[in-house]
């Protein structure tokens, strides 16, 4: 949400042109990420560290962007129910950072990322202030159940 500001409300105020320029330079981030990771690996062969770690470089950030992946993907849907939890997968979305960005990439395909969360919660705080709002009188004498007041002393 943090390229939308407030236009994810309504739809308004280049909404549609944001999610482009979003997904778009999602996009770009992942293929620069995918270069940046292949140059690292490339780096590895030729210091010929061997075939074992080749395979556990590989093994690793695999792992870990799926594990980014899911749990991005997820963030976008629903809040976290454990926050020490997600804190404490902070470093494998961090080394898995590529499938974060697929995520968003793809989520940003359908709706800006995060949207529905938000819009969830919007929509019900909306709801909770109307109902409170409502069950308001503008008469405080009718919020007694329509018992009469009690005249003032003299």
């Amino acid at each position: 949400m943090r390229f939308f500001g407030t236009t994810w409300v309504g739809h308004d105020g280049g909404y549609a042109l944001r999610r482009v320029v979003v997904a778009a330079g999602s996009l770009v981030t992942t293929v620069a990420a995918c270069f940046v990771l292949r140059f690292a690996y490339q780096g590895l062969e030729m210091a010929d560290v061997g075939a074992f770690v080749g395979v556990l470089v590989i093994a690793v950030f695999s792992v870990c962007g799926a594990i980014a992946f899911r749990r991005t993907w997820d963030g976008f849907r629903r809040r976290p129910a454990d926050p020490a939890r997600e804190e404490s997968l902070r470093s494998v979305k961090t080394i898995g950072f590529i499938g974060s960005l697929v995520a968003y990439f793809l989520r940003s395909l359908v709706e800006a990322p995060g949207e529905g969360l938000r819009r969830g919660e919007y929509e019900a705080a909306v709801v909770q202030y109307e109902r409170r709002r409502g069950a308001r009188a503008g008469n405080p004498a009718a919020r007694s159940g329509g018992r009469a007041r009690k005249p003032k002393r003299k």
